[in-house]
């Protein structure tokens, strides 16, 4: 067995690349990959490890609505969702002695991997989030945090994400190298996913950004080339530059199809008793419709709004591999400049108050506009300060500064881009040509298997 490198730079283009001399130097040969739709982080990253679509893997995007619990869920961990055997279990058929390790890939959590590390934040009872991983084994997590310090995760994700969070991923592959020596190592690098959603696509804008990250890669490279690795580095998706917010939900809700309950003054959704309501990720939504009866007109509704470029019944799911029960009934697709908000609310007194937070599970689609910190908030710095000093005080506290302007967004994606310069990449050293350019998203696991196995 050969042992075997897969890092993941979230956003990685052929333009980013150009900019990246660290990178670009040591790429031999550049492919991209043909998008998977949605071209989202967990959606992407199961059909590279298992070689499934959507439609058969079951991961139609970040999160879905529940039927069954009348519920939308983002940002679940266990493996038990992903309905298709991973490239781990694939390796350990060839070769029962080939040992994988996870470095914080989706879906981490409870899965048959030799070693898993994936962000796990403790809730106590007073209200606390408190940074903490989770791992496979569970007796890695005291020493690799007692070794690397505590993760970074309000560096992961929000406001004050920086390179801490990836340069601490990329030191815990190196850490659980040495003391584990695995076959396959899965390498998760998020730091470019914040800047071009919150700063912009182009390469002169995210000029540090793209430093940065190809310092860490090119110590990673340094690192696992002395080990005798093969190496391989790859993206899930490229991002483009948008303009347009569409605010489906307030568009049902107009309508009178969406539903909502108050609770001390606020508004929340309320699934189970809307007759359709859209679960927005990025730049695609999937339309739950209540009484199939209704699906025509909820149809009618989408093809007059401007920037949506597909609107996908039980036929163009079917194209589209997103055919599976979890999916809407239909299934909105943007525009490349266009995405889609979760907001639900008309008056913005009214939302509720976990919208002008950082929650990732509680809001009923995904919100990047929880990188940024609500420009309107005067010595915004001195009141977070405040709410911390509260927090480590021990008392309850509200870290309400994250906007309500989808304006401030300049980068998105889940749509499948018109040009390939937005796809996202396949890295190798490798100086023969590939079989195929774009490559194939449910080939990529068969090529990581190529390189273990020869």
């Amino acid at each position: 067995m050969q042992k075997t490198v897969v890092i993941n730079v979230v956003g990685l283009t052929t333009a980013l690349l150009k900019a990246m001399p660290k990178l670009s130097k040591w790429a031999k040969q550049v492919n991209t990959i043909q998008p998977v739709l949605p071209a989202v982080t967990c959606s992407a990253q199961s059909t590279y490890l298992t070689g499934k679509w959507p439609g058969e893997h079951g991961i139609v995007a970040n999160g879905w609505y529940f039927r069954d619990e009348n519920e939308i869920k983002f940002w679940r961990q266990s493996n038990r969702l992903v309905q298709a055997p991973k490239i781990w279990d694939i390796a350990k058929e060839i070769n029962p002695n080939c040992t994988t390790a996870n470095l914080f890939w989706w879906y981490n959590m409870n899965s048959s991997v030799d070693y898993g590390i994936t962000p796990r934040p403790m809730y106590p009872a007073d209200g606390r989030k408190i940074p903490d991983i989770y791992t496979q084994p569970g007796d890695l997590r005291s020493p690799i945090q007692s070794d690397l310090g505590q993760f970074p995760l309000f560096k992961f994700w929000g406001p004050a994400t920086s390179i801490a969070s990836s340069q601490w991923i990329a030191d815990s592959a190196k850490w659980v190298d040495i003391r584990k020596n695995p076959t396959l190592t899965l390498i998760y690098l998020p730091h470019l996913d914040y800047c071009l959603q919150s700063v912009g696509t182009k390469p002169e804008e995210i000029q540090k950004d793209l430093q940065e990250i190809d310092q860490v890669c090119g110590d990673l490279i340094e690192y696992y080339t002395a080990k005798n690795a093969k190496i391989i580095v790859l993206s899930e998706y490229g991002i483009t530059p948008v303009s347009q917010p569409i605010h489906l939900n307030r568009l049902f809700r107009e309508k009178g199809l969406l539903s909502v309950r108050e609770e001390l003054g606020l508004e929340l959704l309320d699934m189970g008793a809307s007759e359709a309501f859209a679960v927005a990720d990025h730049q695609i939504a999937h339309i739950y419709v209540r009484s199939k009866d209704n699906i025509s007109k909820v149809r009618s509704i989408l093809e007059n709004v401007d920037g949506i470029a597909h609107i996908l019944d039980e036929e163009g799911k079917k194209e589209f591999h997103l055919n599976h029960s979890r999916s809407g009934d239909l299934v909105a697709v943007a525009n490349p400049d266009a995405w889609f908000t979760y907001y639900y609310w008309l008056d913005d007194k009214r939302a509720p108050d976990f919208a002008r937070t950082v929650d990732i599970h509680r809001k009923p689609g995904f919100d990047p506009v929880e990188l940024f910190i609500d420009p309107k908030i005067p010595f915004s710095k001195l009141k977070i300060a405040w709410t911390l000093l509260r927090k480590q005080l021990g008392f309850r506290y509200l870290l309400d500064v994250i906007p309500l302007d989808a304006n401030l967004v300049k980068g998105s994606h889940g749509c499948i881009p018109p040009n390939s310069c937005d796809y996202p990449v396949f890295l190798t050293q490798k100086a023969e040509p590939s079989e195929e350019n774009p490559l194939l998203p449910t080939d990529i696991s068969q090529l990581i298997l190529k390189e273990i196995f020869n």
